[in-house]
């Protein structure tokens, strides 16, 4: 893979579809992925994505798929169907769900005759604390994302550069919990600035809350993307 400069994804985690065509009809101009996670796709499904996609932009399904290998294999399969850029495995599920997550994106872009989506695994949720032991496991784990085939990693700004230093350009990293520096961190533990990120070397960074619930969303990934630059 060649290494790019960090890339800002937009988290519309709503459940309502009339604010999220606000958002991305707002922002899409800024933005080139949108994710949508379990709240929106569970109240809307697939039509929320066809919303992202008929402006022209990519979607990143953050479901987070953890189940028996086989289930994954499906899930993963199925979510080809709808075009999307990314997906999320969770890689607690092990090396063989991951395995089998990699062989239905396979399947599945042959059978629905779309390009093999981007298949990121998350590793250990931000909100988590800074327990012992919590970097090594991070890195275990996209060691497993790693070994099974996967693209890339979720993972906080503070394993970004250990991941790179074991995998190059070899494994994708996505951070979450971005928040600018006069921010809340709402329930997020491990959170990072914009530059923060980016200096770590993160491809993607996904903000979500200090953008959407900003009185001015545009000014505020205006200022995000203006960090990345001075990164």
């Amino acid at each position: 893979m060649t290494r790019k400069s960090t890339e800002v994804i937009l988290a519309i985690d709503c459940d309502n579809m009339d604010e999220a065509r606000r958002l991305v009809e707002l922002t899409h101009e800024l933005i080139s992925i949108f994710k949508i996670g379990s709240i929106l796709f569970t109240a809307y499904g697939p039509p929320i994505v066809e919303m992202v996609k008929a402006m022209g932009r990519d979607v990143f399904l953050d479901l987070k798929f953890h189940d028996i290998p086989n289930t994954v294999r499906g899930a993963v399969r199925t979510s080809c169907s709808l075009g999307v850029k990314m997906v999320t495995i969770h890689t607690a599920g092990g090396l063989e769900m991951l395995k089998a997550a990699c062989l239905g994106a396979e399947e599945g872009c042959r059978q629905y005759s779309t390009d093999r989506p981007l298949l990121i695994g998350v590793t250990q949720l931000t909100s988590m604390g800074t327990r012992q032991g919590l970097h090594e496991e991070v890195l275990k784990l996209a060691n497993f994302a790693f070994e099974a085939g996967l693209d890339g990693v979720v993972c906080s700004a503070k394993e970004v550069a250990a991941i790179r230093q074991a995998h190059g350009d070899e494994l994708l990293t996505v951070v979450p919990g971005i928040r600018l520096k006069q921010d809340s961190s709402d329930d997020q533990a491990r959170v990072a600035t914009p530059i923060e990120a980016t200096k770590a070397g993160a491809d993607f960074i996904v903000v979500g809350r200090s953008v959407t619930r900003s009185s001015s969303p545009l000014e505020k990934l205006r200022k995000i993307k203006e960090e990345i630059s001075r990164a």
